[in-house]
């Protein structure tokens, strides 16, 4: 199979079989063999209905349902595992990423030898003040901390080798830093195309300020996890060092000026430096301990599956 399409939704139904239709033309002018993995991420609308209906009708259409909400990573997750096409495109159901750019990212992939394409929305027709400026701002801190040099982590058009999608794990809300997750896996070729961005027709965008928040807090823990996720000890015992020096030292001065220098000054425990050197000493021991842990918690973790599926149509 040349091409899955993994298209993770929530409350789309107006939009769905306009898309549907969009890519099977897509797919059908270029003589690509292919399926269309619909993800429904526990919509309360009539989406799973439309989903069922297309995929009687098209045995290319696949569909997973999930019990409830578990959010866009855990859809493209659920996605990348059940996807069987050589490359794998990811695109929103809103019908702002325009499945024309399918074939020219499939070109990337398998006649370039990119490991990942990531689209960037050069010109784009969301609100300035609440999402364009939030989304500069986001993607140039990203550029910094991750080293991808890609103009728009959050564009949901991007297209995979089948290899790179079977050897990440897409958790939490990471799925903003799959170029990241990828690099750090160790695919390293990474391209970015334009891509045409279309006014959202239907609905309304589930952007708002909190999954901005959440992006930066996502992104110190993948800066984290990228530095340290596999040697936590290396960032925690160096601090556990540095804290517990400092207050060795205050303790030692207390020591050595109470016995020789000022034996009938203050009692120790009435000096300030005696609680700074008890402090940081707790604090020094209490680093170690956590880095102890964590290599304890790595070495010893189980995969554990992050979703429940209701219902699957098409699978196998």
């Amino acid at each position: 199979m040349n091409i899955s399409v993994v298209i993770p939704l929530l409350n789309e139904e107006e939009s769905l079989t306009e898309l549907h239709d969009w890519i099977a033309n897509v797919m059908q002018s270029n003589h690509f063999s292919y399926e269309i993995i619909f993800i429904d991420d526990g919509s309360t609308d009539d989406s799973w209905q439309i989903i069922t209906q297309l995929s009687k009708k098209d045995r290319n259409v696949k569909g997973i349902r999930f019990l409830k909400n578990f959010g866009k990573s855990q859809a493209l997750h659920a996605g990348f595992d059940a996807a069987q096409g050589n490359v794998i495109i990811t695109m929103d159901a809103d019908l702002q990423d325009n499945p024309n750019e399918i074939p020219e990212l499939y070109k990337m992939i398998v006649n370039d030898g990119f490991d990942l394409v990531s689209g960037w929305k050069k010109v784009r027709y969301d609100s300035v003040i609440a999402k364009n400026l939030p989304s500069k701002l986001f993607n140039w801190a990203a550029r910094k901390t991750s080293g991808v040099k890609l103009h728009d982590f959050n564009c949901g058009l991007k297209a995979y080798h089948i290899n790179v999608v079977k050897n990440i794990d897409v958790n939490g809300e990471m799925h903003r830093y799959i170029p990241v997750l990828s690099k750090n896996a160790g695919f390293t070729k990474i391209g970015e195309k334009v891509v045409q961005h279309q006014a959202r027709k239907y609905g309304e965008t589930k952007f708002g300020m909190n999954r901005f928040i959440h992006g930066f807090l996502d992104l110190i823990t993948i800066w984290f996890l990228s530095r340290f996720g596999k040697r936590p000890m290396h960032l925690f015992g160096a601090l556990g060092v540095i804290m517990f020096a400092i207050g060795f030292g205050f303790a030692f001065y207390l020591g050595i000026d109470k016995l020789f220098l000022n034996p009938t000054g203050r009692l120790i425990t009435q000096r300030p430096q005696f609680y700074l050197a008890l402090s940081t000493m707790v604090i020094g021991s209490q680093f170690f301990v956590a880095g102890f842990l964590g290599e304890l918690i790595l070495r010893n973790k189980q995969d554990k599956k992050r979703y429940l599926v209701k219902e699957e149509l098409n699978l196998g």
